[in-house]
């Protein structure tokens, strides 16, 4: 089941990310906080109960310091920034990061976005996250050096409309 995330949810948010937090980005309760204040859709998916996965996007304007981001945000133009999916490595390979990206794909197309966009590790090279998105349709509009140079992001986009 997929469903909107509530407050009640962002602890299960930061354990799911802190599995990940390697290829995603370290997150602490404050700084959860207010990038799920500052997202245009967040939404979990629960089994069993459990929240087993997440997703997060991000509208232009956000006051959201990523320079992932902030370099889609510089471009202008309509766009839904996925700033992060994380599935919990019990449920990898159920299908659930397809299943959140296409009812993200649903809330975009209701809301007449023009373009999804995110950044996938390329140095060292997120293997699993380059192929799912390549095989969603993302292409390569830029690259940039983040961690202070210890990694190097593909920033990719996919124009719905």
């Amino acid at each position: 089941m997929i469903r909107d995330a509530t407050p009640g949810d962002l602890a299960a948010i930061l354990r799911l990310n802190k599995e990940w937090e390697h290829v995603t980005s370290p997150l602490d309760e404050g700084s959860l906080a207010e990038l799920y204040g500052e997202s245009s859709y967040c939404r979990v998916m629960e089994a069993e109960g459990e929240v087993v996965a997440f997703i997060l996007a991000l509208s232009p304007g956000a006051a959201y310091d990523s320079p992932n981001y902030r370099w889609f945000d510089a471009r202008g133009g309509d766009f839904l920034y996925i700033d992060r999916v994380v599935v919990g490595a019990a449920s990898q390979r159920a299908g659930f990061g397809a299943a959140l990206y296409d009812d993200l794909l649903e809330f975009a197309s209701r809301q007449g976005v023009s373009q999804l966009v995110c950044e996938v590790d390329i140095e060292p090279l997120n293997v699993s996250s380059d192929a799912f998105h390549a095989s969603r349709g993302f292409v390569e509009v830029g690259t940039q050096p983040v961690a202070g140079g210890r990694k190097r992001v593909s920033l990719r986009e996919r124009v719905l409309c």
